[in-house]
């Protein structure tokens, strides 16, 4: 499994280069962002993809010093499961 970073979002590609999972964002001011959606193929789901899709939102709001709104259901969740998360919640 491979995430890369594009144009306002994370995909996540198997080992055979096709796309399995997202996790998209928008940009909310010079310090905000919000994560909308966060999808992963049924087929693969269970295997903790998506939580890996949220936690590099967590590393990229922290390298770039931004807060994070999680209007996605799945990424409320998880900042609500994951109180190491919180310093770049938006309170």
């Amino acid at each position: 499994m491979e995430i890369r970073e594009e144009q306002d979002r994370f995909a996540l590609y198997n080992d055979e280069k096709k796309e399995i999972g997202e996790m998209t964002w928008s940009v909310a001011g010079e310090k905000m962002i919000i994560i909308d959606h966060t999808f992963v193929d049924p087929e693969y789901r269970g295997q903790h993809l998506a939580e890996q899709l949220v936690a590099k939102g967590v590393e990229k709001a922290r390298r770039e010093e931004k807060k994070i709104i999680p209007l996605c259901p799945f990424a409320k969740k998880e900042f609500d499961m994951k109180p190491e998360y919180g310093d770049v919640l938006r309170k």
